[in-house]
């Protein structure tokens, strides 16, 4: 039986991002080899739809570029990812890098402008909580090359 990990499910192909594209990474998809893939769309989880207006987070509030705050939006996803966390006993998730939901190194900066800043998602703050290892799909290719060495 092979070890779960929870990936975005926007990487694998789900058309879920805030524009209703993916980000698909055919890297990731190439881990099925070593591993089952939970996906989950933290937003989408926490009752946002899609397509949705771009959300970043500002301080500890998470604000669309319309100006509303869906921080409990966030919240709730994280909540349910670290419920699938939890009941499938996953100790790895890759997440969409520069997410406010799911970024492990950078953010956007909260201004709409494209800034990015050292930062982690709502999301991967709590899974990191719960002793989680959260990675980037930029680390990927180093994670595929760890498991062929195995």
């Amino acid at each position: 039986m092979k070890e779960k990990i929870l990936v975005s499910a926007c990487l694998i192909g789900e058309k879920c991002r805030y524009d209703g594209k993916d980000n698909l990474c055919q890297d990731l998809l190439k881990l099925t080899k070593y591993f089952d893939l939970i996906p989950i769309c933290p937003e989408v989880s926490g009752g946002l739809k899609i397509p949705r207006v771009p959300a970043e987070i500002q301080g500890n509030r998470v604000v669309t570029k319309k100006g509303f705050d869906v921080t409990s939006n966030y919240q709730d996803g994280a909540y349910w990812a670290s419920s699938i966390v939890s009941m499938f006993k996953i100790k790895l998730a890759v997440l969409k890098e520069r997410s406010p939901s799911c970024g492990s190194k950078k953010i956007h900066a909260g201004k709409f402008d494209g800034t990015l800043i050292d930062g982690k998602g709502i999301t991967t703050q709590k899974l990191e909580k719960m002793g989680v290892k959260v990675i980037s799909e930029e680390e990927v290719p180093e994670l595929l090359k760890q498991m062929e060495e195995k």
